[in-house]
C-alpha cells in the first residue's frame, strides 16, 4: 500500500470509511489514509531503496508480520526532493503523501542516498532529519521509531559520501534515543555488491538477501 495513492476525502467518522480513503484528522489538519489493521502496520518512509513492492525494507518488515504503508518516493530524501515529491518533511507537510490514521506500532525511516548524491550538507541533513523525527514522534507518540541508514560499500571500499551520511544519521538517531540500523558498509561486508542492478540499487536476489539481514537486525531490537 502506498500512502496517499488512493481514496476519497470524506467527512464521515473514520471507523465508517473503507481502507484507502482519506480522512482529515482534526487534531493536526492533515489528510491521513485509512488502513486496515493499524495495530499491525509499519509505516515506512523511504526512497527508491524502499519504494518497490519487493524492496528489502518492505520484505524485512513483512517477514516480521507487519503490513506496510509506504511514504516517500524515488529521488527523495531528508533534503533531496524529486520532480513530483518534496523531501521527507516537506512532503509530509505539503501533503505529497499521507501518513496512516490511527496508532501504528512502528515507523521505519530509511534514506540518505539521494542527499549524498545531490551534495546536501551535514547541517541540512541533520536539520531535516530532526524535523522529520519530531513530526513523527509528535504524531505517533507510542510508536517505535527506527532509522535505517544509507546502503553503501563502506568507507574503505569506496563508500564515500553515502557511508558518511549513514554515519551522520546514526549520530542523529543517538541524539534522539532511536534505534539505528547502519547499512553503510553492507554492500562489501555482506557481499551484496554482487547483486547490484546499477551502482546503488539491488536486483531481486539482492533485495531478498538484504531483507534477511535487516529482519534479523529489527528482530534483535525486539520489533516482533
Amino acid at each position: 500500500m502506498a500512502a496517499g495513492s488512493a481514496g476519497r476525502k470524506a467527512a464521515a467518522a473514520p471507523d465508517n470509511l473503507p481502507a484507502g480513503s482519506l480522512f482529515l484528522n482534526p487534531a493536526n489538519g492533515r489528510n491521513e489514509i485509512i488502513v486496515r489493521d493499524i495495530e499491525n502496520t509499519a509505516v515506512l518512509i523511504g526512497d527508491s531503496q524502499s519504494e518497490p513492492s519487493e524492496s528489502w525494507p518492505r520484505l524485512a518488515l513483512g517477514s516480521l508480520g507487519y503490513d506496510v504503508v509506504f511514504c516517500g518516493g524515488g529521488g527523495t530524501g531528508f533534503v533531496a526532493g524529486s520532480l513530483t515529491r518534496g523531501n521527507y518533511i516537506d512532503a509530509l507537510e505539503n501533503g505529497d503523501w499521507h501518513l496512516p490514521y490511527g496508532a501504528p506500532p512502528l515507523v521505519v525511516i530509511e534514506g540518505g542516498g539521494n542527499d549524498a548524491s545531490k551534495g546536501a550538507s551535514d547541517f541540512d541533513i541533520e536539520e531535516h532529519a530532526e524535523r522529520l523525527i519530531e513530526a513523527v514522534e509528535d504524531r505517533y507518540p507510542a510508536a517505535e521509531v527506527v532509522l535505517v541508514g544509507t546502503l553503501a560499500r563502506g568507507s574503505q571500499a569506496g563508500g564515500g559520501r553515502r557511508t558518511q551520511v549513514d554515519s551522520l544519521l546514526g549520530a542523529v538517531a543517538k541524539e534522539y534515543g532511536l534505534s539505528f540500523v547502519s547499512v553503510g558498509d553492507w554492500l562489501t561486508r555482506y557481499g551484496l555488491s554482487r547483486y547490484l542492478a546499477d551502482d546503488r540499487h539491488l536486483n531481486a536476489e539482492g533485495h531478498e538477501a538484504a531483507a534477511i539481514l535487516l529482519s534479523k537486525r529489527l528482530e534483535a531490537l525486539g520489533l516482533v
